[in-house]
């Protein structure tokens, strides 16, 4: 039986500019809304002594004849934790694996990704001011991963350190100006897309204060309870998801809405399975949309095997 590949980090940057993440993510959640793939919920698994905990992702990938899982620990330590991620791929032919890569950047980059096909469905198509909270990594990907997806006259980023963190970049390649901002809801004022990229947490703007026609995105984080708006404004929101049958269990903001009976998950007007097939509601515009992405072990199965083609060709 041949060995698994093994992908490192350096391997896997050299091969990142061969992917098209944004098509490999829609072609799954495709699949999923056709049947052909299976999304169980993610499972978050305590160390003991408050030594940290980890998540794992699964998927199974009919169509393509894949499955696997992602194991995401969050180690604790004095100061600084640590966080990493390694994906599996397994042939649902041979049951044998044949891909373990890490994949703490394709976690980034399918978290971006993701929002992305969010943002394309949800944000008005004349939509010009972008505002992405969070200066990081994360956020800058989700920059790259949206900067075509409409003609944005005005990007914002925001962050306790924008102003004086070098690097970040200060035009699009449309020569449209990028702006920085220390305080979040500054950023987000009058802004039509908002996209929350931080480790946060506790929330990060006031989403009351957003135009009736925005839409707002929101991550996730290991650290317990993570929420980037305040939970109790569900209710004032058209909710989407990445996938309506586990993000409710999952992400903290809908945990805590929904323990307070004020809002509940069949409140979700869509999922991104239904976004792409084209059966979703539409926002209303008459009040903001918002969406909340958890990470999805399919996301991770589809872009490990995105790079595990793009490496044998």
């Amino acid at each position: 039986m041949q060995s698994p590949q093994v992908f490192d980090e350096k391997t896997i940057l050299d091969l990142l500019p061969r992917l098209d993440v944004q098509a490999a993510l829609t072609r799954m959640f495709q699949s999923l809304a056709d049947g052909s793939a299976t999304q169980p919920p993610q499972t978050l698994s305590l160390f003991p002594n408050g030594a940290g905990d980890f998540i794992t992702y699964l998927g199974v990938l009919s169509d393509q004849k894949m499955f696997g899982a992602k194991l995401s620990p969050y180690i604790a330590g004095d100061g600084q934790s640590l966080v990493t991620a390694w994906t599996i791929l397994m042939s649902m032919e041979t049951g044998a694996p044949v891909l373990l890569c890490d994949s703490k950047r394709l976690t980034t980059e399918r978290t971006a990704a993701t929002t992305a096909l969010a943002i394309d469905k949800l944000a008005r198509p004349d939509a010009k001011v972008l505002a992405i909270v969070g200066t990081g990594e994360v956020g800058l990907a989700h920059l790259r991963h949206v900067e075509s997806l409409r003609d944005w006259t005005e990007v914002r980023l925001a962050s306790p350190s924008a102003r004086t963190k070098e690097g970040l970049p200060s035009r699009l390649a449309n020569g449209s100006a990028i702006m920085t901002y220390v305080d979040a809801d500054e950023a987000a004022d009058g802004a039509e897309a908002i996209l929350l990229c931080t480790s946060s947490g506790n929330p990060v703007i006031d989403v009351s204060r957003v135009r009736a026609d925005a839409v707002v995105t929101s991550i996730s984080t290991n650290a317990a309870n993570a929420h980037e708006i305040d939970p109790s404004r569900l209710p004032d929101l058209d909710v989407y998801c990445d996938y309506r049958a586990t993000t409710p269990q999952s992400a903290a903001d809908m945990k805590l809405a929904t323990q307070t009976g004020l809002w509940g998950a069949d409140a979700i007007r869509g999922d991104l399975p239904e976004l792409v097939a084209g059966r979703a509601q539409p926002p209303s515009r008459e009040r903001p949309a918002y969406f909340r992405s958890i990470g999805l072990g399919l996301e991770d199965i589809a872009v490990a095997a995105a790079l595990l083609t793009a490496a044998r060709f």
